[in-house]
Parts: structure tokens; sequence; C-alpha cells
């Protein structure tokens, strides 16, 4: 079986990459939707919001039975939102980038895990501004053994202690300056936990992309007139974001960036 998935050309992998994802998908969404309410993920099984019948298996294969059913329940004629099939596609896609990019590898598989939770930090951020501890704790040990093997584990440790330390000097210097909480703990654990698994350079890759990526969001929406000078916006999916460019292009964008911009000893 091994010999078998090895032998697959990266396109075929990423085949298994893209069903694997679609049906990771569907379990992010059940977590978005239950984690912030602090339900079980595991039971109930998945039902109609409105009418509480089960979603029989046939009617929960991903994005196909939304299209068949034309975004109903098929009991009640519910509308199902179509953030669900949306999930799982990005899901899927990600995951098949994944499979491309890194192979039958323990790299694949490390970020087959991260991939399906950033989706549901993204998705449950932008809905409630909240990043769950339920999450971010178990990540930051995550992050250490597996940035371990990814980086090494002192790089993992400075990771973690530079990133969520960056982070809560910038939280408790902007209480301190305007009485107010500008950042959540979960963004400071949050960047604990990617510094763990990235390490520390690559930690400060993704909290310069994210507040870049950031500044543009939120410079647009004061452009548009669609958010105030004060508004809130959940830095979560930034972060994620960030991460996601890190994971497959970090290393290129930190060699450049030593190569290019590092002057060197004459």
């Amino acid at each position: 079986m091994v010999a078998l998935i090895t032998n697959l050309s990266p396109l075929s992998f990423s085949l298994i990459g893209l069903i694997l994802g679609l049906v990771i998908g569907s379990f992010a969404n059940v977590c978005i939707a239950r984690i912030p309410r602090k339900e079980s993920i595991a039971f109930p099984a998945s039902h109609c919001p409105k009418c509480k019948k089960p979603i029989h298996a046939t009617d929960n294969i991903p994005v196909l039975s939304y299209l068949i059913l034309k975004g109903q329940c098929r009991n009640c004629g519910q509308k199902i939102s179509a953030i669900y099939p949306a999930i799982e596609l990005i899901t899927g896609l990600l995951m098949a980038a994944v499979f491309y990019r890194f192979g039958f590898t323990w790299e694949c598989l490390i970020f087959a895990i991260v991939i399906p939770t950033l989706v549901v930090i993204t998705a449950i951020d932008i809905e409630h501004q909240i990043i769950p501890d339920v999450i971010t704790l178990p990540g930051i040990i995550f992050g250490l053994a597996a940035g371990s093997y990814l980086v090494g584990f002192q790089d993992s440790l400075i990771g973690l202690l530079l990133g969520g330390g960056f982070f809560y000097l910038l939280a408790e210097g902007y209480f301190r300056v305007r009485g107010a909480m500008g950042m959540g703990g979960g963004d400071i654990k949050y960047i604990a936990a990617a510094g763990a698994l990235l390490g520390w350079m690559q930690v400060l890759l993704v909290i310069f992309i994210g507040a870049l990526a950031g500044g543009v969001f939120g410079g647009l929406g004061m452009g548009f007139k669609k958010l105030g000078f004060l508004s809130k916006i959940p830095f979560g999916p930034f972060l994620a974001l960030a991460t996601l460019i890190s994971i497959f292009f970090g290393d290129q964008i930190v060699a450049w960036y030593l190569t290019t911009m590092v002057p060197r000893p004459a």
C-alpha cells in the first residue's frame, strides 16, 4: 500500500488530498457551528437546525449533496447556507495543494492537520470574533511537537516565545494606553502556536504578512466607508492567510530576504 502511494504522480496524490479535504471540510462545518456554542462535535449526528432530523449519509456527501438537494433540507425544505459547501470546497482545494506540494511525507501529514484547523479558526473568528482555547491550547502543544520535527525544538520554542510574547506586549501596551483590549487572547495563543510550528524566522513573516493584509483590508474598508477608525476587525483570518503563505512559500521568501535585503559584510 505504501509503495503504491509513493509511486503516485503528484497530480494523482493531490486528487486523494482533494477527496480527503472535502470529507474533512464537512467535519470542519460541524466544528465551526458547534465549538463556539461549546457543544460536542461528535454527538449528536449532523442534523437540520430547523426540523432537527438527522441528515442521512446519502444527503451528507460534500458539495454534491448540496447541489442535488438544491441547497435545501430534504425533510423540511429549510434553505441551507452556501457557506457549508464553500467550506468543504475550500478545505478540499487547500488539502489538494498540500498533497501536491509536499507529497507522501511527514510534512504533508502535519500540514494536513493544520489546514482544516486554519479554515475552522477563520470561519469562527469572522462570525464570532473569537479564537477558542479548545483550538489554540492544543495547537500550541501540537506546534511544539510538529515544529520540533520541522525546524528543531530550539527554533520551535523560540518561535513560540517570540510570537506569543510579541503579541502579548502589543496587547498589554494598547490596554495601558487606551484602557481597552486591542487584541484578543485568542490571537496571542494562535501566534504562539504558529511560532512553535514554523519557527522564529517564519513567525516573523506570519506577523508581517498578517499585519499587512489586515492593514490593507482596514484601509479599504475605511476608504469605502464600510469601517470606522475604531471598528473591530477579526485578526485571525489574516493570521491564517499569512500562515498559509508561510507554509507554501515561507522558505523561499525568507531565503530571498536574507540574500537580497540583508547587507553582507564587506
